[in-house]
């Protein structure tokens, strides 16, 4: 994507602009601006108006400042019933300083603890009775707070985000300072400590970075900083940061900016100015030798990462380096790929280029095969170096890249919080929300020769961070010795930026203690739908969405992990024989098909799952039939080479011995296997294990596709725009496609243990301890008993403000998070409550998850919660439907179980009709808590005390065995994970993932954004 575009989209979830029309391409038209410095009553100045100029795409807003320096942008968009709200202060953990890092961070949670007008532990859960969702998060350079909303709950989140920057520091104590503290320091143990390569980032920034430099410490911070924080600190963090005049509001979607306006002079014109805040400027490292840095980590596959610095974001080479990363190391057609991975010499190989306000960073990682030394990779690495100074690029590279990022341009513009979010990121860091037009503008004028150009001044001959990570069993396979200690010379500590300042309320002409009311229920329309069956029984389902030019697809083939239940010794063939339909067809290799994607900016992606396997489509309208021909390719005419076999095969095996690292795994897998009985597939990991992997042999592969891909097992969903007269007829390969009798297994009876017992896996120094809570409960059913169940089980662990997540989290700090909930899908599945909790504090968590079931069994809901719960998931549906993907689930799902639309209806008039009798009642009938099963993975010196809780405590090693038991016979597995809690099927873990290229492209690696949720 364009540089800015780029760095942004993992964070923000972005939206962009852009024009389609082929002239465009050559010259990018401005949008119409219309500048009317008028003033509003209230003082506030209209800056600008940006519309839509004649086919050009762009962000529509309406910019303002506040008397108060605020700034409101403003983006009218009514093709759905929701409005997103985004608060944005220019303040991350940048502008924290040595020996109090993490305070951005840290703040962030605070903000969610209650304010004048709001109390503790209401923001999640006002926004969420609204039918809405919300969050907040902090990188670097910035926070920003923000919630998704039925259009008629506008002025409630305005009046929330105002509460807290007015009149938050009050509502701030020491308890609840304490609690946030504890979990903050359970997120750092959750995704660094307790995490493969968790802490790879911490040590490249403070040996990239000079000491004392802002970025030379992660968002996260350390846990000795937060230690010696206490609450007085925070408060002087708000008073310098949190102002109006360091703040933009950015509202879109269902809105009329004047109404807008208008609300944002109420609730935020009163809040008085704050201190000044200046933008940093700070010169880019410069390392005169290659710094050789390393760690010990619980990992199998030794990483070597060579970083390497390069530029700020906005910079004018920014959109050259990523292209260089793409060209160097993304995809199946780049240097890397074809040096390391092709060649079975690394596990994985990649590069990208991450750039944030201050500075930038061009990072190589590539993981090793265990017991291979870093040396040998560090040499090929080097080796890729002088063949790119020797091939150079091409036109078609260039050509590639440039398509592939229009495309992700365009689909970005799906939501209208990714609109937001990009109005919001441009205005705080550039003053110009409108900047699209020059990112554009540099994509289309970039050139190979810049992209030559930029190797040359950033990474040939320079010097970078050269960081192994190495199991803790292997110590010596190094890259290099350590040759490089972090030193305090020239350091100057930063000014003091907390003196004098001082808390002054705003005063008011209103009561402000009131909620505003909410205006009245928008109207959903369930998207118009058109079907069609073809003679081969596949099904076929669509609806014309015409918000961007671009086709979403889902072909679901039934079967999948299950299929392998005929003969569990070579279980993995689903997932393999997907990844092999993943590379080449016998018109195109796996490079040339991946090239050929990347020029339409296509997506063509098979997707093993448990129950079905799922071919996932993305494309450009303009593009559609190209790509429809791939998936012919793909689907019709695979390749099935026995090079990319081994290759694939082996990466397999090497993946699976890797999972007894991960303790979120360990937990998973063995909670599976208690569950389902050796007996069922489900016992066993979609991706097989690493003696049924090495059983599958190419044939296997091919037998399994010509035996279970077929059209009667399958259906096909497509939103976009097109017009369904227009799509049939493209899919005339797909009416040829042959049937054929494929025997899908049969749903296993569920059975329950006799007894509650707890079943404990070591694993040495945990930072935490994953617990897992369950018993095999029910399938799906959308107006029956699980969606009844949905909705009793929202109170107890379903939501943020949920019981479970309420206790351990927000009230005992023992937690990131904590949940339940249930994950049927045709074949019954489990209810599941879990959590990673601090390990010192893993028999009381396990206590506590036992007293919110028992006590909710029990005594069922109050008044107030039957009337959160209605509130809450009857509002909901505004933002069900919002973007192609959201669409085509859902249609899949009307296909999946054979549901017509009105289900919806159902569900609202069991909804609206549910008593608390009746909520008592399917606790009562669904929360077994005498016979399930407890799985808990941490370090053993936590085993006492787990035995204080009178329940039978067993000790199994990594692969399930007893403890002290013959590991012959062992074998790894995999559950499903917890389902979120909402009132749709679960779908297994590998199809819930994200869907990404097929081409091999790897996202690109960046820094991590705290979030508060």
């Amino acid at each position: 994507m364009p540089f800015m575009i780029r760095k942004q989209l993992w964070l923000l979830g972005l939206g962009l602009t852009l024009a389609l029309n082929p002239a465009a391409a050559q010259q990018t038209p401005a949008p119409k601006k219309t500048a009317k410095p008028a003033t509003a009553p209230g003082g506030t100045k209209l800056v600008e108006k940006v519309t839509r100029k004649g086919s050009e795409l762009v962000i529509p807003y309406e910019k303002y400042v506040l008397p108060n320096g605020l700034t409101l942008l403003v983006h009218e968009d009514h093709s759905d019933p929701l409005v997103h709200v985004d608060v944005t202060y220019h303040v991350g953990s940048a502008r924290e300083e040595i020996g109090k890092s993490g305070f951005a961070h840290f703040f962030e949670h605070m903000m969610f603890q209650g304010s004048d007008h709001v109390a503790d532990e209401q923001h999640f859960k006002t926004v969420t009775a609204a039918g809405g969702t919300l969050n907040g998060s902090t990188n670097r350079d910035r926070t920003n707070y923000y919630e998704t909303v039925p259009s008629n709950q506008l002025e409630t989140a305005l009046w929330l985000e105002a509460d807290r920057m007015g009149f938050l520091l009050d509502a701030v104590t020491q308890p609840k300072f304490e609690v946030q503290r504890s979990t903050v320091k359970n997120e750092r143990g959750q995704n660094y400590d307790n995490r493969p390569y968790g802490l790879a980032g911490e040590n490249v920034s403070k040996n990239l970075y000079p000491y004392g430099h802002p970025y030379s410490w992660m968002t996260i911070g350390y846990l000795e900083d937060l230690d010696r924080s206490d609450a007085n600190d925070l408060k002087n963090f708000f008073l310098r940061w949190y102002s109006p005049n360091n703040a933009t509001v950015t509202v879109g979607g269902d809105v009329k900016p004047a109404e807008v306006v208008k609300m944002v002079e109420k609730y935020f014109g009163p809040i008085g100015r704050g201190p000044a805040v200046q933008n940093m400027k700070l010169p880019a490292p410069k390392l005169t030798q290659d710094r050789y840095v390393s760690y010990q980590d619980n990992v199998r596959f030794p990483m070597l990462q060579m970083v390497f610095p390069s530029v700020p974001q906005y910079h004018p080479d920014e959109i050259a380096l990523d292209a260089l990363a793409e060209i160097m190391g993304q995809g199946k057609n780049s240097l890397l790929y074809k040096n390391l991975v092709k060649n079975q010499k690394a596990v994985q190989a990649s590069a990208n280029n991450r750039s944030a306000e201050l500075a930038g960073e061009f990072n190589i990682t590539a993981l090793s095969f265990p017991g291979k030394g870093l040396d040998s990779i560090e040499v090929i690495v080097r080796q890729t170096l002088a063949e790119f100074e020797k091939t150079g690029v091409s036109d078609e590279q260039v050509r590639r890249f440039k398509a592939s990022t229009e495309a992700q341009m365009v689909n970005s513009l799906a939501s209208v919080s990714g609109k937001v979010s990009q109005l919001a990121a441009y205005q705080t860091y550039t003053g110009n929300p409108n900047r699209l037009t020059e990112e554009l503008k540099r994509l289309r004028a970039l050139t190979k020769a810049d992209v030559v150009r930029v190797y040359t001044q950033y990474v040939k001959g320079k010097k970078a961070v050269v960081l192994s990570v190495v199991p803790k069993t292997a110590p010596t396979l190094l890259a290099k010795a350590d040759n490089y200690t972090i030193s305090k010379d020239g350091y100057q500590a930063q000014a003091d930026e907390y003196q004098g300042l001082t808390y002054a309320k705003a005063t008011d002409t209103f009561d402000r203690s009131k909620q505003p009311k909410r205006g009245a229920n928008p109207v959903v329309q369930v998207p118009t739908l058109w079907q069609d069956q073809f003679k081969n029984g596949l099904r076929v389902m669509g609806t014309r969405n015409t918000e961007i030019p671009s086709v979403t697809m889902l072909l679901t083939i039934r079967g999948g992990h299950r299929l392998e239940q005929a003969d569990p010794t070579k279980a993995g063939i689903a997932s393999l024989t997907a990844a092999m339909l993943n590379e080449g067809s016998q018109k195109y290799s796996g490079e040339e098909f991946s090239a050929a994607l990347n020029t339409l900016g296509s997506t063509v992606q098979v997707i093993p799952g448990d129950d079905n396997t799922t071919v996932y489509v993305q494309s450009l309208t303009k593009n559609l039939d190209q790509t429809m021909a791939l998936l012919e390719e793909r689907l019709m005419r695979p390749r099935f080479d026995a090079a990319d076999f081994a290759r694939i095969k082996k990466q397999t095996i090497e993946n699976i011995a890797n999972q007894n690292t991960q303790p979120v795994t360990i937990a998973n897998k063995t909670y599976s296997r208690l569950l389902y009985g050796t007996d069922d597939i489900m016992s066993i990991p979609s991706s097989g294990t690493q003696n049924s992997v090495q059983n599958i042999t190419l044939d296997d592969v091919k037998q399994f596709y010509a035996k279970n891909y077929a059209p009667n097992v399958s259906y096909m969903v497509a939103v976009g725009d097109v017009e369904q007269k227009t799509l049939v007829p493209k899919l005339g390969f797909l009416e040829n496609w042959s049937r054929k009798e494929v025997a899908i297994p049969a749903a296993k009876p569920a059975s329950k243990p006799d007894k509650t017992k707890v079943y404990f896996v070591n694993k040495d120094d945990a930072a935490q301890s994953e617990i897992r809570i369950g018993y095999l409960a029910m399938p799906y059913d959308a107006t029956g008993d699980y969606y009844r169940s949905y909705l009793a089980n929202y109170i107890l662990g379903g939501a943020f403000n949920s019981r479970i997540n309420l206790n351990l989290r927000e009230d005992k700090g023992y937690t990131y998070g904590a949940r339940s909930g249930y994950s049927g899908t045709r074949y019954v599945g489990p209810f599941t409550a879990s959590a990673g909790v601090r390990a010192d504090a893993t028999a009381a968590s396990v206590k506590e998850f036992v007293k919110e079931i028992e006590d909710y069994r029990k005594n069922g809901i109050s008044d107030e919660e039957l009337e959160f719960l209605k509130s809450s998931v009857g509002q909901q549906d505004a933002r069900l439907y919002e973007t192609g993907q959201q669409k085509a689930a859902f249609l899949s799902r009307l296909l999946e179980y054979d549901l017509t639309p009105d289900y919806l209806k159902k569900q609202t008039d069991i909804l609206q009709n549910l008593k608390k009798e009746e909520v008592k009642a399917i606790a009562a009938k669904y929360l077994p808590l005498e016979s399930m099963v407890m799985v808990v993975t941490g370090d053993r010196k936590q085993l006492p005390e787990l035995q204080k809780l009178g329940y039978e405590v067993i000790e199994l090693d990594l692969d399930g065995n007893p403890a002290k038991a013959d590991m012959s016979a062992s074998y790894n597995v995999v559950a499903p994970a917890a389902a979120e809690a909402d009132a749709t099927p679960a779908t297994d873990k590998k199809s819930k993932r994200k869907m990404k290229s097929d081409n091999g492209k790897k996202m690109k690696i960046k820094e991590k954004t705290e979030k508060t949720k």
